[in-house]
């Protein structure tokens, strides 16, 4: 039996937005083309003692293990709100109701033997139902989204760590899903030594829970290739992602972040 699959490819931003200029490699809005057909948000976020509009935005959050994706998500979630900024927090795996638990069966340690194309089908299907219940809606609405991993994780860590054709999930996607890709992906690198230390010191203090430590219990060279992996991304999409060092405080990581975003909008 031969499945054919309609390719549908849906943007970020469901309405059109100014012409862009370029400077130093990051895409502006064009001055003369400000406020006209955008809806911006929330009257625009204040930083360094000048009030910047903001673009609707899906900006993602992509690292390894211990990298801080959690944490910084949610000061620039913070900062956004605090600001007027309509903004909505997600993640994947995990994201909807049946995401949570998809969620379960994907991050549970006991679950070792699960095979690959398995945790690939289930990473695909949950960010099936994420798409059309959480992102496209939400964008819809005129929001921001911001999201703890997305697809750029499943080439990661299922193409780069565990060998499966990167070619063959982004047809995947490509076919079944109806891809909403992101504005913006911020990549926090740092070697998986140090983020595997600080991962176990959280689930040894009770920071995180044990019950979703799957992939933590993977060889330090799995972590290696994830990390190869999303390097190689970020170096194939250098207009999208963002490469921050993620090995240093967390207030200097927080500080780039929102550096990163006030540029961008």
């Amino acid at each position: 039996m031969v499945y054919v699959f309609k390719i549908r490819f849906v943007p970020a931003d469901l309405t059109p937005r100014p012409p862009l200029r370029r400077r130093g490699g990051v895409s502006l809005p064009s001055p003369s083309g400000e406020g006209q057909g955008v809806g911006f948000i929330g009257g625009g976020v204040k930083w360094g003692g000048q009030r910047v509009r903001s673009y609707r935005m899906f900006i993602t959050f992509e690292g390894i293990e211990g990298s801080g994706k959690t944490t910084q998500i949610r000061h620039l979630a913070e900062f956004l709100r605090d600001r007027g900024c309509d903004c909505v927090l997600t993640r994947e795996p995990g994201g909807t109701e049946i995401g949570k638990k998809i969620r379960a069966i994907l991050l549970d340690p006991e679950n070792k033997g699960m095979d690959s194309l398995t945790e690939l089908l289930l990473y695909t299907a949950d960010r099936i139902q994420h798409i059309k219940s959480v992102i496209k809606p939400c964008l819809s609405q005129g929001k921001t989204v911001l999201c703890d991993r997305y697809a750029d994780a499943t080439i990661a860590y299922q193409g780069f760590a565990r060998g499966l054709d990167t070619e063959v999930i982004r047809r995947v996607h490509e076919q079944i899903l109806e891809i909403v890709k992101p504005d913006l992906t911020i990549l926090l690198d740092l070697p998986p030594e140090i983020g595997l230390s600080r991962a176990w010191k959280q689930i040894r203090s009770g920071a995180r829970t044990g019950q979703e430590s799957r992939f933590e219990q993977e060889l330090l060279a799995f972590h290696e290739k994830v990390r190869g992996g999303y390097l190689e991304i970020a170096r194939r999409e250098p207009e999208r992602f963002r490469v921050i060092d993620a090995s240093q405080n967390e207030n200097r990581v927080r500080a780039e972040i929102i550096n990163t975003v006030i540029t961008i909008v």
